[in-house]
């Protein structure tokens, strides 16, 4: 069962009558050199992108106007060097235009049981690891949702409090066939007491602290050569990530202060300067194997930068505890989970890492990613009504043959004519949006270290065509179940008892005394 149909699935047991449409991107695999820049040698890393999208209709009307109602933004990660995977959960949101209860939360229980699954799990890999950072804000995916009404954005502990349970039923949902797995929490500032009181009280199937130092689950990133690892091959950067400043302060910032050398007579100097040139003409022999030696990896193992080697996982959290992403009053979290497969009785070579069938050209991802956060808004119904229809339509034409590629930004810029599925001109009022979703202030990307492989990418980019569209990336299901019942007969029906009955009494008026 491909993504698109597990999708699928899951919203097809949602109470109430509606039809769900869903799109499901996937990038074909492509280099990514940048997760662990601190690691010395850099690991050899193959990333793919997913972009989710789900629409809704009421009343299962086909004629009835569809409204974007969730969306799920991800990377998956492969480390080849320790047969391992990431999948890191950049954002997820909601409209609020859509009929209750919202789809969100089984969409993305579904959505992570199937890449932690073995046997649907889009890669060959026998670990794997669940990545995210909570931080609670209007809106992320959906410019101007936060306008609407009907969007009731979680609270800062509801939303660490809401992760931790999706991600503790999803890991639920695929454990079995010797699947271990292993669930890590940390609310930075908050003991581990303050958190569970925080969240609504322990849960059994967690641990408070960071996955750095277990040994139960291989981490991503290999150890360096004849070497242990530090924070450099431990701590992952991801994109809207608060650790990355840290960790780039970390990185460039030395503690250790030297004294300075005295300074040597101008003679003494010259001297020393005159026998240096002498030896260079005789030392360049030497040299030359030197630098063989170090093209061929027989040269010592390069020092960690900074203070990433001398400063220990659980320092690391604690001091990030003070950091600025996480003392500005709201509470944030740092949600971890590893899986492990049984260890196969064979081992079989994995497959080659080629495109497969149902991924998109990276152009394709970014095309519909730039359309959704700077070309539609969802403040109102008829402009989230306007917003799908040209999202989905952009999904569309892109697979039956148009150009994928992004507009530049002066294009971009200036204002674009929108049209319906008629081929009328929709009003400007209706398509202008921005988005002002939260992000962690950029790091200094001018001072990381730099890429020694500078190969071009090995992977060939599909072509996206209407076959793929039908098969992988769209799919719609039509749910007629009963509606549910309201909370409180919910929460009697759980206890065992019958729903009790109301007496409603009726309010007599006191007659006036005659005179």
């Amino acid at each position: 069962m491909n993504l698109r149909d597990r999708l699928l699935a899951a919203l097809s047991v949602l109470p109430g009558k509606r039809t769900f449409h869903v799109h499901v991107l996937t990038t074909a695999p492509y280099k990514h050199p940048s997760i662990f820049p601190y690691a010395l040698p850099r690991p050899r890393v193959v990333a793919h992108d997913i972009l989710v999208l789900v629409s809704e209709q009421p009343n299962n009307d086909p004629d009835a106007p569809r409204v974007l109602v969730a969306a799920i933004e991800a990377a998956l990660y492969l480390f080849p060097a320790t047969d391992t995977a990431l999948l890191y959960i950049s954002k997820v949101d909601s409209t609020g235009q859509g009929a209750n209860p919202s789809p969100t939360a089984p969409l993305v229980r579904a959505f992570v049981a199937w890449h932690a699954n073995p046997a649907t799990r889009p890669v060959h890999a026998r670990y794997l690891w669940v990545h995210l950072f909570a931080r609670a804000q209007a809106q992320y995916l959906f410019p101007n949702s936060a306008e609407h009404p009907g969007k009731r954005p979680l609270s800062d502990v509801r939303l660490c409090a809401w992760w931790r349970r999706i991600l503790g039923d999803a890991t639920a949902d695929a454990a079995g066939d010797g699947l271990a797995a292993r669930l890590f929490y940390v609310l930075p500032g908050y003991c581990a007491l303050e958190a569970a009181q925080a969240l609504g009280g322990a849960d059994d199937r967690w641990t408070y602290g960071h996955p750095y130092t277990q040994t139960e689950i291989t981490l991503p990133c290999p150890p360096p050569p004849g070497g242990v690892h530090n924070l450099g091959h431990v701590v992952p950067s991801f994109e809207d990530d608060p650790k990355n400043r840290f960790m780039d302060e970390l990185a460039f910032t030395d503690n250790v202060v030297a004294s300075p050398a005295r300074k040597r007579p101008r003679l003494e100097r010259l001297a020393d300067r005159d026998r240096e040139k002498e030896k260079d003409s005789e030392e360049t022999g030497g040299e030359r194997e030197r630098e063989e030696d170090r093209r061929r990896g027989r040269d010592e193992p390069a020092r960690p930068r900074g203070e990433l080697g001398r400063i220990t996982a659980d320092e690391f959290w604690e001091r990030m505890s003070f950091r600025q992403e996480c003392v500005t009053g709201a509470v944030t979290g740092f949600f971890v989970v590893g899986f492990a497969s049984p260890a196969p009785a064979a081992p079989d070579d994995p497959p080659p890492l080629q495109p497969q069938p149902g991924q998109v050209p990276r152009a394709m991802n970014k095309r519909v990613l730039k359309t959704l956060s700077t070309g539609v808004e969802f403040s109102t119904p008829e402009r989230a009504r306007c917003a799908t229809e040209i999202v989905e339509n952009a999904v569309r034409g892109l697979c039956d043959g148009l150009p994928s590629a992004p507009p530049s930004s002066a294009a971009s810029s200036a204002p674009r004519p929108r049209v319906d599925a008629s081929g009328s001109l929709l009003p400007a009022e209706l398509v202008q949006g921005g988005t002002d979703a939260p992000r962690t202030p950029p790091r200094r990307a001018q001072a990381l270290p730099s890429v020694d492989d500078v190969s071009p990418n090995p992977f060939d980019e599909p072509e996206a065509t209407r076959e793929t569209y039908d098969a992988f990336i769209y799919g719609s299901v039509e749910v007629r179940n009963d509606s549910p019942p309201p909370p409180l007969l919910l929460r009697e029906a759980a206890a065992g008892h019958a729903p009790k009955k109301v007496n409603v009494l009726a309010v007599r008026k006191k007659k006036k005394a005659t005179a």
